[in-house]
């Protein structure tokens, strides 16, 4: 994930340490300081909110066993954490769901989402309790009341609450639980630490400076009324038409959008040649449209680009090949969203009408992510010039101005997953058509954006102070069937040629058993529940889901014995 160097590899025992940040290093202080039960820590993109969280439930832990749940916005995002938090000493589970019944007790915990501890609340409440809760992104606890409802519910008897954010919110509907806020139970959430992207670039090497090209233009459309409208970013225009102009821009159809991929491209393809496995990414604004932008793309430039939606059951797939890969571009509906950790991401085209503040926000971060080894990492967000993402990226670009004066001075140098729609999105638009749309020559604003060749980052990541932070020994594994081997934190694990993790290996399991069960099926006639029954009793094991891997192991020792003793029909 986002630490500055991995942890040393140490055997059982011994004193383990990681390297942190400045910033990870006075918030883990604080956490450990902090008497109340929650903890909120607003950390801009591509700081190192994971890696902070998962060492303050190590420094929390203290080497004893106590539940560990992760609450995650996305599916995706659970296989990431998990992943992450292996590297950490800690086995969770992704796929635990509340009808497989209580958690193994070969696993320290469990990654839900959202949605998952909205509905199984109760198995969550009575599996928390006196255990550590981190809430990823937890301003999405307000994306659904009863989600809101759920979290606290489930977590209101957990020992500890970290709760984290890339964005500072505000909640003026609903509070989201266990959250301060600034006047009552409404305003802007209170957090106990927080680190500003602007914090970042100060400190240097943790983000990249992020630019925001934008092309204005002149487009032409039917409006829901059926009238003719044409107009460019730059006219008055009443609200309700804000809507279908960034619609119009943004039209495959019209020239606008080709325009801007073609200058797009261009950047990527430069900054390839310094950064070789540099990636780019589209964000558009539904299905359609997303395979729309593909076509174009391919046919243009020559370039096969992966596509994520938001409906693919195979998008983590998709986001896992393409972030290992050298592959030029994705687009993605909806699904490259906080957290999805893809570095290499350089240059990005804004082709959504989500226009919201928060995604903005999130957004940018997809691409602010620092790359070891690299020198002056600037990164693009290429956008409409609409009224509000102005306004979203120049708050952005004087932060990044701002560090980069102090950090000439300093030198001596000279030099997603919100789903809110754009204003207007619920009204009729059966009559909308987007007629045309063009760039207008020499609109691509350039200074206007910051895009100053005076502004220096060069940062490298092997000159960035760290911090030595000791570590307790990881906790033990819950059950008794702990000693299988060692892992190279010294944590509990399964000895595995393949690097897998425990769910991995407990996934093939179960899947192997499966395969017995069918086989034993097809050779003696026997129901699927009477077998799974008599395999239950003679290898121990209460529910295959609740299994351990020595229990799942020695179940398929006893399918085996089963199948050498009946000829095949």
């Amino acid at each position: 994930m986002e630490m500055t160097r991995p942890p040393p590899k140490q055997s059982a025992g011994k004193q383990q340490s990681v390297i942190l940040r400045a910033w990870q290093q006075q918030a883990l202080r604080a956490f450990i300081a902090n008497d109340a039960p929650s903890f909120l820590t607003v950390a801009c993109p591509g700081a190192g909110k994971t890696s902070f969280a998962l060492v303050a439930a190590r420094q929390w832990c203290a080497g004893a066993p106590r539940p560990f749940v992760v609450v995650v916005p996305t599916q995706h995002l659970k296989k990431q954490w998990a992943d992450a938090a292996l590297r950490f000493g800690f086995h969770l589970d992704p796929a635990w769901s509340a009808g497989d019944g209580a958690p193994a007790t070969d696993m320290h915990g469990v990654v839900v989402t959202y949605a998952q501890a909205a509905s199984s609340w109760a198995a969550l409440a009575a599996y928390s309790r006196n255990g550590i809760v981190v809430l990823d992104e937890v301003h999405h606890a307000a994306s659904d009341r009863s989600w809101g409802d759920g979290v606290e519910r489930a977590f209101s008897g957990a020992a500890t609450r970290l709760l984290l954010s890339g964005t500072p919110f505000r909640t003026d509907d609903s509070p989201i639980p266990f959250v301060k806020y600034s006047w009552g139970d409404y305003g802007d959430a209170e957090p106990d630490y927080e680190y500003g992207y602007g914090e970042a670039l100060k400190d240097g090497g943790v983000v990249r400076p992020v630019y925001f090209p934008r092309f204005d233009g002149h487009m032409e459309w039917i409006n829901t009324e059926g009238a003719l409208v044409e107009a460019t970013f730059e006219d008055e225009l009443a609200s309700n038409e804000w809507g279908a102009r960034l619609r119009t821009a943004l039209s495959p159809d019209g020239e606008w959008i080709r325009t801007v991929l073609a200058q797009a491209h261009t950047k990527l393809t430069n900054i390839r040649e310094s950064h070789p496995n540099a990636g780019g990414l589209i964000i558009a604004t539904d299905h359609e449209h997303a395979r729309s932008i593909t076509d174009l793309l391919e046919r243009r430039h020559g370039v096969t680009a992966r596509i994520v939606l938001s409906d693919d059951p195979r998008a983590s797939d998709v986001i896992d090949a393409f972030a290992k890969s050298d592959e030029q571009w994705v687009v993605a509906v909806r699904m490259i969203s906080e957290g999805v950790d893809i570095p290499r991401l350089r240059v990005a085209v804004f082709a959504t009408t989500t226009t919201t503040a928060m995604f903005f926000r999130q957004a940018v971060g997809r691409i602010a992510r620092w790359t070891a080894g690299i020198s002056n990492q600037k990164a693009y967000m290429y956008l409409p010039d609409d009224l509000r993402l102005r306004s979203h990226a120049v708050n952005i670009a004087e932060q990044r101005r701002h560090s980069i004066e102090l950090r000439k001075e300093r030198a001596g140098e000279e030099g997603f997953d919100e789903v809110a729609q754009e204003q207007g999105s619920d009204e009729q638009m059966s009559l909308f058509e987007a007629l045309s749309s063009t760039v207008i020559d020499g609109a691509s604003s350039t200074t206007a954006d910051g895009i100053d060749p005076d502004e220096k980052m060069v940062v490298l990541p092997e000159d960035l102070e760290g911090f030595p932070v000791d570590l307790p020994p990881p906790p033990p594994l819950p059950g008794r069937e702990a000693a299988d081997a060692v892992d190279p934190w010294g944590s509990p694990a399964v000895a595995d040629e393949t690097g897998k993790s425990r769910a991995q290996i407990k996934s093939d399991l179960r899947d192997k058993n499966a395969d017995r069960v069918r086989e034993i099926v097809g050779r003696t006639g026997l129901g699927h529940r009477e077998v799974n029954m008599r395999l239950n009793r003679d290898s121990g094991v209460g529910r295959i889901t609740e299994a351990t891997i020595s229990a799942l192991t020695r179940r398929l020792a006893v399918a085996d014995r089963w199948i050498a003793t009946v000829r095949p029909g």
